[in-house]
């Protein structure tokens, strides 16, 4: 089983627009309802290539609620702590020709509500995936991926971990399974530009060297880049197609790589899946469809 976190998860709605007119009356020419957050969008897109998924995290108020009943409605199995107060998010993405957003605080949680977060985390078994993706909320404690992967520590739990800053490199002393920062993450952690691949995997093999077993970079129209586990290097392009949005595209690209991997232990073969799979959400509105991904796949 793959279990996501998603601590501050969202209605994202999505419009679009001629043009945005500050300070005055707009019409959306198009209006788009999802459930997202990093953790959530990678449970979708394992559920659409059918790796088993159950995403965890919290949720609260009616928007909480209309997360977790459209979630399980789309065959996305969830395992939320419901909050006592609060509600949350909506996130507003505004289209026209650039994309603008607006990103809701979220509810606080509480310490007793995190205990139960941990509680929740004991039925992870040997052999069980989880995904620590994003940013986390300011009520809980900096460190918080660091504390899962300790809980976790005395059971063979895979970890993939999408984030930045200390929230990724903290996890290192944990061997995650696999990290994928993108490149402009990568040049924040090690404080210099990325001018070349070459320079790129000189990093990557850094932060493998502190404890990452494969590291996952992704370079936009660039393609990407895996080091594995064997210290082989990997390099592929995109996909080719017309770009709706970039949202989502790097969760889909890890949930690519994790059913990928798991399906047949192959580098390369997951290579290839979190390529199509990532190209499939820039091409797509909302959650990439398997028939795309595998359009997509026979072209790698």
């Amino acid at each position: 089983m793959v279990y996501t976190v998603t601590f501050n998860p969202a209605v994202d709605y999505t419009v679009t627009l001629e043009r945005l007119c500050a300070g005055g009356v707009n019409r959306c020419a198009t209006e788009d309802m999802t459930f997202g957050g990093k953790g959530i969008n990678v449970s979708a897109v394992l559920r659409e290539l059918g790796t088993p998924t159950i995403a965890l995290g919290f949720c609260a108020g009616f928007t909480g609620k209309a997360i977790r009943d459209g979630l399980e409605a789309s065959g996305v199995h969830t395992d939320f702590v419901e909050l006592a107060a609060g509600n949350s998010r909506i996130n507003v993405k505004i289209k026209t020709d650039t994309e603008t957003e607006i990103n809701g605080r979220g509810p606080d949680i509480s310490t007793s509500e995190l205990q139960r977060f941990f509680e929740k985390l004991s039925q992870l078994q040997n052999g069980d995936f989880i995904v620590l993706a994003g940013s986390v909320p300011s009520s809980i404690p900096r460190d918080i991926y660091r504390q899962i992967l300790e809980r976790l520590s005395e059971k063979n739990v895979l970890c993939a971990v999408d984030a930045e800053g200390e929230l990724l490199t903290d996890t290192l002393a944990f061997a995650p399974f696999v990290i994928k920062p993108n490149k402009a993450e990568l040049e924040q952690i090690f404080g210099k530009s990325l001018d070349t691949r070459e320079q790129i995997a000189e990093c990557a093999q850094k932060l493998q060297s502190k404890g990452a077993r494969n590291v996952l970079v992704s370079m936009a129209q660039d393609g990407s880049l895996l080091l594995d586990e064997n210290g082989k290097v990997h390099t592929i392009g995109v996909c080719k197609g017309e770009v709706v949005s970039s949202v989502g595209a790097g969760d889909s690209m890890l949930a690519g790589f994790i059913s990928g991997y798991l399906q047949t232990h192959d580098h390369d073969y997951a290579l290839r899946l979190a390529t199509a799979c990532g190209g499939a959400a820039a091409f797509s509105c909302g959650t990439p469809k398997k028939e795309l991904i595998d359009k997509l796949f026979s072209q790698l």
